[in-house]
């Protein structure tokens, strides 16, 4: 069985233009080309764009995309971990879906409310398998153990010193000020020793966690919502910050 690109980009909920343009960058050729140019899709090419929007979904851009691909030959094994990772999210949000409740019901009735309660589903954990699939286990484990490792006032500071890192690049775009600006730079060496405490940040990693920003729209939304463009002017000063100092 096999379908027309209009068909795939309807029940894919994207478009054909996006599914050419996937095929331009060998992300996933058609099946074949009929005689009217048409282009059409068999099964094997509709598995491989659910990995593809899988992906997507976890932020990852084109060119990581075509890595990982590439790197995951076998299908099934490939489908084995996406559903582990969307398994894991459904029961986070299940949790978090419980703890709401809960504190809803407890504070309609004037209950003393429970921390492990209001805050089941919102731990760090939840992006074990995220973690794991892009930068391997042992960088997953590192950083579970030093998160555990701090206390709830120095977790609570090191978050905040992340939100006000964002704070201030929303700041520097509402100004209009250049990525390469003094000002901007001095922003990024902040973030950069702010990843510090976790990591060791390559240029390669400090550069790719940039573009991430723009990529993944959870981690757009989160610089944003402080600044339209804000994670723009991010990934483009830490790219000159990563050019200049690493």
């Amino acid at each position: 069985m096999e379908w027309s690109i209009q068909e795939i980009a309807r029940k894919a909920g994207t478009t054909s233009r996006t599914l050419r343009h996937y095929g331009e960058l060998g992300l996933l050729e058609p099946s074949r080309i009929g005689a009217n140019g048409y282009r059409y899709y068999d099964q094997a090419a509709l598995v491989r764009l659910q990995r593809i929007l899988l992906l997507r979904e976890l932020g990852l851009s084109l060119p990581a995309i075509a890595e990982v691909l590439e790197g995951q030959r076998d299908t099934s094994a490939a489908l084995r971990t996406h559903l582990a990772l969307l398994e894991q999210e459904r029961e986070r949000i299940g949790r978090q879906i419980e703890a709401v409740r809960t504190t809803l019901h407890k504070t309609e009735r004037g209950e003393q409310l429970m921390a492990e309660e209001v805050f089941d589903g919102f731990d760090h954990t939840r992006y074990e398998a995220e973690v794991t699939e892009r930068w391997g286990r042992d960088a997953y484990e590192k950083g579970d153990r030093w998160w555990r490792s701090l206390s709830d006032a120095e977790k609570k500071a090191f978050q905040d010193e992340q939100v006000g890192i964002a704070r201030d690049f929303a700041a520097a775009a509402a100004k209009g000020l250049a990525p390469g600006s003094d000002e901007v730079q001095a922003i990024t060496g902040r973030h950069h020793a702010w990843l510090s405490a976790t990591t060791t940040p390559s240029k390669e990693y400090f550069v790719g966690l940039g573009q991430m920003y723009v990529d993944d729209p959870r981690f757009t939304e989160n610089y944003d919502r402080h600044g339209e463009g804000t994670a723009l002017l991010v990934r483009d000063a830490m790219r000159i910050w990563a050019e200049r100092n690493l």
